[in-house]
Formats: C-alpha cells, structure tokens, sequence
C-alpha cells in the first residue's frame, strides 16, 4: 500500500491538472463563440454562391472557362487538408487525417500521384512523412488568426496548377462544425466542377424551388470571375468550419478531462483516508500489543 505522503502528492497532482483543464475549457468556450459566429454568418453566403454557380454554369459549354473543363487523362490529384495548429481536441485532428489517408490511398490505387496543401500543424505533421504525397504548400500557426488572403492565395495555388494541367482534380478536406458535439470530417471536390449537366444524378428532379437568374454581362465573362472566386470561398468556409469544431472538440475534451480528475481525485481521497485508517489501526495494535505485554 502507498504511504500517505505519495498519495497526497498525487492528489496534489490531479488537483493543478483539473485546474489547467478547466482554464483551458473556459478559453475554448470564448474562442468558440466567435468562430461560431463566422461561420454561421458566412455558411449561407458559400451556399448561395454555389447555387449561383451551378445555375450559371449550366447554361455555358464546358469549354468556356479551364476551370470547367475536365481533363482527359487524370494523373494527379491535389489535396487541401485543414486541420488544427494545436492537439488536445480528442479525435477532432485525427477524423480529418484518417479521411485524407483514405482518399490518398484510393487515389494512389488508381495511379494518381497525390499533392497536398496543408493548413494546419497537425495535417502537415502527418502528411509530409509520407513518401506517396507531394507536399506542394503547407501554412502552420495561421488557424488562430484565419483571413480570406489565406485562403485566396491557397486556392490560387489550385487555380494555377489546373489551368496548366499539372493538377487533374482538387479536394477539400475539413471539419465540419455541425454542433457542440458533431463536427465529422467532410470532403468537397471542388475541381473539376460539377454541373447538373455532369452529374450522375442530373436525370433527378431538382429538390426545392428553382430560380431563374439574369446576367449581365454574359455568362462566358462572368464566369471567369465567379468561377476562381468560388474556390477561394468554399476554402475559406473550410477553414470557419475547421476553426469553430476545433474549439468546440476542445470544449468537449477539456471538460471530459476535468471530469476524470474529479473522479480520480475521489479515488485517491479514498485511497487516502484508507491509507491512513490501516496507519492507524496498526498503530494501536502496537499500543495494544505493548500494553499487554507490560501486564503480562
């Protein structure tokens, strides 16, 4: 058994971690609500833009504009993974990366040679030691102060490389901030850009009302403004929605870990007070047994 001096260390111990956990739940919450606030302002913007898009791309031939085309042969494969800078979020990090290997696996299986852009430490911690992965980019320590020129200048960096055929298709992968206790990592293709004339299911009947809209100037010119901007946006919304469910994941792992402190705390306050009882007890033994003794 323990003496009580190490058991009491040990409570000491648990008691200045439950704090720092604590501290770090509280920060977390603070944090949460303002990047929660982003995200739900920006969400139905991206959604709207998307809309937007998908109505004005139906109406031109794919031709139009690079961004539409689809490459005859895709040999390579470009990935944008945006995690977090910082761990102690559970399995937050680990979801996202465990979606991205999946994808780099499937793509490499069928003989494409993946690239990355990695936005977040602990993406490009685990992505760039792996030999079948070309790290084409990675921004570290810039999830605590997100801006739409990061994610212009990443999206950019697709543009460039479909345009010149050195990139055939372009992943988005994220976290999606759902709520407090949902944030399941997401994947979005954003190129080659799927119009109702591409897709599998374009035969379906459109859900919900249709809109009709009227452009000026044309649908060529507009498109090569729209279409690159589209990417900037749908990468800046992955980077709200990464931010806000880190910090909720956060919350929810800080606050499990303040609760297992307490429940070890009273384990070893039990632990404890046995300790002492059974210290106590063979001292009067010894008292007893002293006694006797004499009198005997």
């Amino acid at each position: 058994m323990p003496s009580l001096k190490d058991v009491k260390m040990k409570i000491a111990g648990v008691g200045k971690t439950q704090q720092i956990t604590k501290a770090m739940n509280m920060v977390a919450s603070a944090k949460l609500r303002g990047a929660q606030s982003r995200i739900e302002r920006f969400r139905p913007f991206a959604s709207k833009y998307k809309s937007v898009l998908t109505e004005l791309a139906s109406k031109v031939d794919g031709a139009s504009h690079p961004l539409l085309e689809v490459h005859k042969e895709h040999k390579n494969c470009a990935l944008i993974v945006i995690t977090s800078d910082r761990g102690l979020c559970g399995s937050f990090n680990a979801a996202i990366i465990d979606k991205a290997l999946k994808l780099v696996r499937e793509k490499t299986a069928a003989g494409m040679q993946v690239k990355a852009i990695c936005v977040g430490r602990k993406g490009r911690d685990a992505l760039r030691r792996l030999p079948e992965v070309e790290m084409l980019d990675s921004y570290g320590e810039h999830m605590g102060s997100l801006d739409f020129s990061l994610a212009s200048s990443v999206a950019q960096t697709v543009i460039h490389g479909y345009e010149t055929e050195e990139i055939d298709e372009v992943y988005l992968i994220y976290g999606e901030f759902v709520s407090m206790a949902q944030q399941p990592p997401r994947v979005l293709q954003l190129l080659p850009f799927e119009t109702p004339a591409t897709d599998e299911n374009s035969n379906q009947a459109p859900e919900g009302p249709h809109c009709e809209y009227l452009y000026e100037p044309s649908e060529e010119q507009l498109l090569g403004v729209i279409l690159p901007q589209y990417l900037k946006v749908q990468t800046y919304r992955g980077m709200l929605d990464t931010s806000a469910s880190e910090h909720a994941a956060r919350m929810a792992a800080m606050d499990n870990a303040t609760r297992n402190c307490t429940d070890l705390i009273n384990s070893l306050t039990l632990l404890f007070n046995k300790t002492r009882q059974a210290s106590i007890t063979s001292e009067l033994i010894d008292i007893v047994g002293g006694a006797e003794a004499q009198n005997g």
